[in-house]
């Protein structure tokens, strides 16, 4: 019964927490054109603007270093997700993670960072 106590006050913590950070405001980063073809380059990610929408947004549950707290470790979470499964859990949520916490530009940034991890 205890630990049924410590994974709900975790959970409401985590949303808690994740609540508090969402009063900042950002510029929308400029999209990169489309190339095909020879020469193509894949869009950049922002990794200073990955970071900080990841401190703001994330920490609190993942940690400051992505180590890991009430929300699992995600210092290696491209080995196992691809840019696409980790913006699909931005979006819908999973587990106590509540949906829709980084949004469009941020959040596809924040997954193309997040992928990167390996």
């Amino acid at each position: 019964m205890k630990r049924f106590h410590a994974v709900w006050l975790a959970g409401a913590l985590c949303l808690f927490l994740s609540a508090c950070g969402g009063g900042q405001t950002s510029q929308p980063a400029p999209t990169p054109a489309p190339s095909t073809g020879e020469g193509a380059t894949t869009p950049t990610v922002d990794a200073a603007k990955a970071e900080t929408t990841f401190k703001n947004s994330c920490a609190s549950c993942h940690g400051q270093n992505l180590e890991g707290a009430v929300g699992p470790n995600l210092t290696a979470v491209g080995s196992k997700l691809s840019k696409d499964d980790i913006l699909g859990i931005l979006k819908n949520g999973k587990g106590i993670m509540p949906k829709d916490l980084v949004t469009g530009e941020d959040a596809d940034n924040l997954a193309a960072w997040l992928a990167e991890k390996k």
